[in-house]
């Protein structure tokens, strides 16, 4: 769940047209039924103290299943240990929203040396140098407005409530990192959904209640090398919404892999989401919400 689930929504999302096995990615408390001895199951929980882990955790062991186990330390790490289970050790002392390398391109070397998929090194070596500059060229905090994407974006979402759209195919996890960034770092809200589902849905919805449109805006975060009906859904959803009166944001990928590309954007997003904390005031790093719901079901043990 929450940041730790958001690694096998990386490796969801990327080897959308790679991997020959499906990808499931389970945020609750139980298994569902399909996923037996055959399986290869990842239970990640970066602090290694999450319910719903450790109770994924135990069904897995009435199914006979032997899981792959990733965290930082916490009872997660002790059970594991316990059961000689395969388990990874993440750096600590990481907020689990800044671990989201370890927690993706941990599994994805794995699967890579099963087989399951081609060597990934390349791949990771061309998003490292993306990344690098990205933070250099045009996201570093001494790079002012007019060329520091980030900070014009979060200028544009500032006490405005914020809509976010991608496409379905290898973009959405960037749809849904940039909403949970937008909740945890500078406390905002958000609302995200995909193409081409939103033209069957959500296109119509954009009417009411009026008097809130004039306070939204709408983030596209885009990619050249989508499906081309995509492409052309995008286009019209945008220039009707425009007509109508909304702010629209455009915000474009970098590098020309898949992994570089959906980095790219969630790269971007983050600073957004940093950026957007100043202009409230906020602290980025303390989640007292998330916790307090943690603290209180702690006293209510089954």
């Amino acid at each position: 769940v929450g940041a730790s689930a958001m690694g096998g929504d990386i490796l969801k999302s990327y080897l959308y047209r790679e991997s020959s096995v499906p990808i499931s990615v389970i945020r609750d408390y139980d298994l569902p039924a399909f996923i037996d001895k055959n399986t290869l199951l990842f239970i990640s929980s970066y602090s290694g103290n999450t319910e719903e882990a450790f109770s994924v955790w135990q069904q897995a062991k009435n199914r006979g299943l032997r899981p792959v186990v990733l965290s930082s330390g916490g009872r997660l790490e002790e059970l594991a240990r316990a059961d000689d289970a395969t388990f990874i050790l993440l750096p600590k002392g990481l907020p689990p929203r800044f671990a989201l390398g370890y927690l993706s391109m941990v599994p994805l070397c794995i699967l890579s040396r099963l087989g399951i998929i081609e060597d990934q090194a390349a791949h990771i070596k061309a998003a490292h140098e993306v990344l690098e500059a990205l933070a250099k060229d045009c996201l570093h905090p001494r790079i002012a407005v007019r060329d520091n994407v980030a900070k014009y974006v979060a200028q544009k979402l500032f006490n405005k409530l914020t809509f976010i759209y991608t496409s379905s195919i290898h973009f959405d996890v960037v749809g849904m990192r940039l909403r949970a960034q937008l909740a945890e770092n500078p406390k905002a809200i958000a609302s995200n959904h995909v193409f081409p589902e939103m033209n069957h849905n959500e296109i119509a919805a954009w009417q009411n209640p009026r008097k809130l449109l004039k306070d939204c805006v709408l983030v596209f975060l885009r990619d050249k090398d989508i499906n081309p009906r995509i492409v052309k859904r995008i286009e019209l959803t945008k220039d009707l919404l425009s007509r109508e009166g909304l702010r629209v944001v455009e915000i474009w990928s970098r590098g020309e892999e898949i992994l570089s590309k959906i980095f790219s954007l969630i790269y971007i997003g983050d600073f957004i989401s940093y950026y957007l904390a100043l202009l409230y005031g906020v602290d980025p790093t303390p989640v007292e919400r998330i916790s307090y719901i943690k603290e209180e079901l702690n006293k209510y043990k089954d």
